[in-house]
């Protein structure tokens, strides 16, 4: 079982910045492609970005392509979220979900192939 905590949400100007941390409990870590999801306030769960496992690849969603980056370091079993020129809109619940694949597994965006989650932090952009 993996169990995943993210950490560095919180409550920030528009145009500033926050990182986001997803820090696995196991080492098998770096055999998993990870995930960035979201979800406002009556809003459904939407995907923000993902990494594959050795982070060769990543995808963004539209919304937050060029603003923010994700990134890992599989020595720390932790995944990043940079957020850069954060916009009101980016206000949700964050979570980080992971899936253990083969090396050549593509990016991987719908939530529903994910076997495991956080339990959300907390971003919230005033303008």
């Amino acid at each position: 079982q993996m169990q995943l905590v993210e950490s560095g949400g919180g409550l920030v100007q528009a145009g500033d910045s926050l990182r986001l941390s997803c820090t696995a409990s196991r080492r098998a870590f770096d055999q998993h492609a990870v995930a960035w999801f979201r979800q406002g306030a009556g809003q459904a769960r939407e995907f923000v970005a993902t990494i594959t496992r050795s982070g060769g690849s990543t995808t963004y969603a539209d919304s937050v392509k060029g603003r923010f980056t994700i990134s890992r370091d599989n020595a720390k079993n932790t995944v990043y979220l940079q957020m850069n020129n954060l916009k009101p809109e980016d206000t949700a619940v964050y979570y980080c979900a992971s899936k253990r694949t083969i090396l050549t597994m593509p990016p991987i965006v719908e939530d529903g192939s994910y076997e495991f989650w956080g339990q959300g932090t907390q971003v919230t952009v005033s303008s």
